[in-house]
């Protein structure tokens, strides 16, 4: 469709961590750091991995818990290092249908929400069953890439 499109992703590994009781734009933050702690070498074998994209975020609506990932790099789904911190850990996302919708410009919280909205609102009109009561949050850019950004919101399909 012109303002969505469903992908299929296939089963997939992520480092990710959970920052609890913080604003989102705090948790993204934090959570960023620790991630990249882990592909710097703060894991079992002080092993450097590639930063990779989308950089995802879990929200659940009314919930101030944030799960914040990173893909790791198809070298790594196999058998990827284990994290020294003990916050960080390493997760299986199952195959799945994600309905995506794309959106330019520097995202916030509050962007990401209304996008997320924008998208639940088309998914239902439309007919489609969806996960309604948590979305993902995907961005694309470094911080310092000013033009052109790309950042997505993600909703599973049931």
């Amino acid at each position: 469709a012109k303002d969505y499109e469903l992908r299929q992703y296939e089963t997939a590994k992520w480092v990710s961590t959970v920052i609890r009781g913080e604003t989102q734009k705090e948790a993204m933050r934090q959570g960023f750091w620790k991630l990249f702690h882990y592909i710097q070498g703060k894991n079992e074998k002080e092993m450097k991995i590639d930063m990779t994209v989308p950089v995802t975020c879990l929200v659940k609506p009314g919930c101030a818990d944030f799960k914040i990932s990173f893909f790791l790099p198809f070298e790594h789904q196999d058998s990827p290092p284990q994290p020294s911190d003990s916050n960080v850990f390493v997760e299986e996302r199952k195959a799945a249908g994600i309905f995506v919708r794309s959106f330019g410009g520097f995202a916030s919280p509050d962007k990401y929400v209304e996008e997320a909205e924008a998208l639940a609102r088309i998914l239902r009109n439309r007919g489609q069953l969806f996960h309604e009561d948590f979305f993902y949050t995907a961005g694309y850019d470094s911080p310092f890439k000013l033009f052109n950004r790309h950042n997505e919101v993600w909703y599973f399909k049931k």
